[in-house]
């Protein structure tokens, strides 16, 4: 998309500025060619880093992208130490808002089922670590938050997108869980998540059976 973008920006533009002689037999029009050229590179650059913050996504049957970061207490955990078990990954907006909250409950009144099914639960927002400890302590949540601050493990998943809320567009996260079996890949993907009834959702899918 970004790439047919710019090229038909690139037609146009040249098309109309050749045309208008602003590049014929002069000095200045040397100049000024090559200051079209080096904004169109930028323009081009700029695009196409915005497009590949959101990633191509993780998908059912990868590897599961490993990572590094801190979570709600300050020690630093990873995806690979959790080898060999189910992880239940979800990726939310923001600690203590009113679907965020919803899904977090939902995981904490099933924990017991979802631990029996062999689960382990990490939750990942943008939020820091005290933000994180807050909210564990207000809800009394039995799981790990992962303070991703920096967005780099939304990136790796892909579910760092840009959004849209009255009008005005910014970037976040893309509510979504990954069901991650203990080799280590991603069996399952929810992109459509019922807040209230996640849990049930998750227990829904049958790994390793």
């Amino acid at each position: 998309m970004w790439f047919s973008l710019f090229k038909g920006i690139y037609q146009v533009s040249f098309s109309y500025i050749y045309r208008s002689n602003i590049f014929k037999h002069n000095q200045s029009g040397k100049y000024m060619k090559k200051l079209f050229f080096f904004l169109l590179v930028i323009s081009c650059t700029t695009g196409i880093s915005a497009f590949s913050q959101g990633g191509g996504g993780v998908k059912k049957g990868m590897v599961a992208p490993d990572f590094k970061a801190k979570d709600e207490n300050g020690n630093t955990i990873s995806l690979s130490q959790y080898k060999g078990k189910k992880v239940v990954l979800y990726f939310y907006p923001k600690d203590d808002t009113p679907g965020c909250t919803a899904e977090a409950c939902s995981l904490r009144d099933n924990y017991d089922s979802l631990t029996n099914a062999g689960y382990t639960i990490l939750g990942v927002s943008t939020d820091d670590q005290r933000s994180h400890k807050d909210f564990k302590t207000k809800y009394n949540l039995p799981f790990t938050l992962v303070a991703d601050t920096d967005t780099s493990v939304n990136k790796k998943y892909g579910v760092w997108v840009e959004k849209e809320r009255d009008g005005q567009k910014f970037w976040g996260t893309a509510r979504t869980t990954f069901l991650i079996d203990e080799k280590g890949i991603v069996v399952e993907k929810i992109d459509k998540v019922d807040t209230k009834q996640h849990a049930t959702q998750v227990l829904s899918y049958k790994i390793g059976q």
